[in-house]
C-alpha cells in the first residue's frame, strides 16, 4: 500500500503544534523558575504532617512555626520525619524546594506491590499489641524482620495490659500472651507492658521515647492513639491539654486516623509518628537468607549447616534443628519463618 503524503497546510498544522507543546512546557519551566525568585529565603524544616502533594512543614529556625507547603514536581514522594529545605510564598503557605538526605526510612507494599517509604528518619519502632485484638505472631515476627533489616530499634509493646484480667470476644488466653511475651524477651527484645488506664508503665514508655524519633506500628484497636494522647498530655502547657483534647474529637470522628501520617513532639523529649495505617511491611524484596538473618536468635546457627543449601526442614547435620532440639531456638519462630519465605506478593 502506497504511504499516504501530508499536504502542506496538515504538515504546518503539525509543526505549529509541536512548537506550541515545547513552548508550553518552556514556560512552565520558566515560571517555575520565576516564582522560585519570588520565593522568601530559602530554609529548612522537617515534614510533620503529609497530605498527599501537601505538607506541614515545621521551621527549624523558629521551632512550633508549622507552614502549610506544596512540594516541586521534580521532587520524590515526601514522607513525615523528612528533613527538606522549603521557601516561603506568604505567612501561612511556601514551596518544598529540595530534600535532604534521609538516614533511614520506613517502607510498606503500595497498592502495586511496590514498595513506598511511609516515614523517615526512624530511630525506634514500636511494635504495639494488645489482649483485644488477639495478636498474631507472625504478623509481630513479620515487622521484627523487617525492622532489622532496616538496622532500627524494635520494642514490643503490649498495651492494654489492664485487659488481660477481662473476658471479652477474640481477646487472647492471658496465659498464652504472656508466655508469647516472655518468648520474645527472653530472644532479647525490649518488652514493655503498658496501660492507659492505669497508668502503668507509662514513665517508663517516655524513657524509651525520649532523644529519639520513634513509630507506632500495629492493628487497628490495639489502643496506639489512646498511649500517643496520654504521652501528650504529660506536658503542664494548657495549650498542648487543649490540643490533645481537638485531637481526641477528631479522632472520635475518624478524619485524623485514616488521613494523615502526624509527627508530635513529646514533652519529655522525642518525636512521634502516629500513623495507624501501617499494618504490614513488605518483606518480598528479602530472600530467605535475609529474612533468615532477620530471626536474631538464628544468626549464631547460619552457615554451621552439614549442607551449604540447607533448608533447614529435614536436612541431616541441620544446625538450627539441632539448636531446636537443645531447647535453645523455638520451633514456633523456624515455622513462622517457613510461613513468610512461602508467601509471595499478589
Amino acid at each position: 500500500m502506497t504511504k499516504r503524503r501530508l499536504s502542506k497546510q496538515q504538515l504546518r498544522r503539525i509543526r505549529t503544534h509541536q512548537e506550541q507543546r515545547s513552548d508550553a512546557s518552556n514556560d512552565e519551566r520558566l515560571v517555575d523558575s520565576e516564582q522560585t525568585d519570588e520565593l522568601g529565603s530559602e530554609q529548612e524544616g522537617i515534614v510533620v504532617c503529609h497530605y498527599g502533594r501537601q505538607l506541614d512543614i515545621e521551621s527549624t529556625e523558629k521551632p512550633g512555626l508549622v507552614v502549610r507547603c506544596h512540594q516541586r514536581s521534580n521532587l520524590p514522594p515526601l514522607v513525615t520525619g523528612d528533613h527538606v529545605v522549603w521557601q516561603a510564598e506568604n505567612e501561612h503557605s511556601g514551596v518544598i524546594v529540595a530534600l535532604k538526605p534521609r538516614r533511614t526510612e520506613l517502607l510498606r507494599p503500595g497498592s502495586r506491590g511496590q514498595l513506598r517509604p511511609v516515614a523517615a528518619n526512624i530511630d525506634t519502632v514500636m511494635i504495639v499489641i494488645a489482649p483485644v485484638p488477639r495478636p498474631h505472631a507472625n504478623l509481630i515476627d513479620r515487622y521484627l524482620v523487617a525492622i532489622e533489616h532496616l538496622g532500627l530499634q524494635p520494642v514490643l509493646l503490649l498495651n492494654k495490659a489492664d485487659l488481660m484480667d477481662t473476658q471479652v470476644p477474640d481477646q487472647a488466653d492471658p496465659e498464652a500472651l504472656q508466655a508469647l511475651i516472655r518468648q520474645y524477651a527472653g530472644i532479647g527484645y525490649t518488652v514493655l507492658e503498658t496501660s492507659c488506664e492505669t497508668d502503668l508503665n507509662l514513665e517508663p514508655l517516655t524513657v524509651l521515647l525520649r532523644n529519639r524519633t520513634s513509630i507506632f506500628v500495629g492493628q487497628s484497636g490495639v489502643g496506639k492513639s489512646s498511649l500517643i494522647n496520654r504521652m501528650l498530655a504529660r506536658s503542664d502547657s494548657a495549650d498542648k491539654a487543649a490540643a490533645v483534647g481537638a485531637l481526641s474529637t477528631a479522632r472520635g470522628k475518624g478524619t485524623h486516623t485514616t488521613t494523615a501520617t502526624r509527627l508530635y513532639h513529646l514533652p519529655d523529649g522525642g518525636d512521634l509518628i502516629d500513623s495507624p495505617g501501617i499494618r504490614e511491611f513488605g518483606l518480598w524484596q528479602l530472600d530467605a537468607g535475609e529474612v533468615l538473618e532477620g530471626f536474631i536468635e538464628f544468626r549464631p546457627y547460619i552457615g554451621r549447616c552439614r549442607f551449604r543449601d540447607c533448608s533447614h526442614r529435614h536436612e541431616p547435620g541441620c544446625a538450627l534443628q539441632a539448636a531446636i532440639e537443645a531447647g535453645e531456638v523455638s520451633a514456633d519462630r523456624l515455622d513462622s519463618y517457613f510461613h513468610i519465605i512461602s508467601d509471595s506478593p499478589d
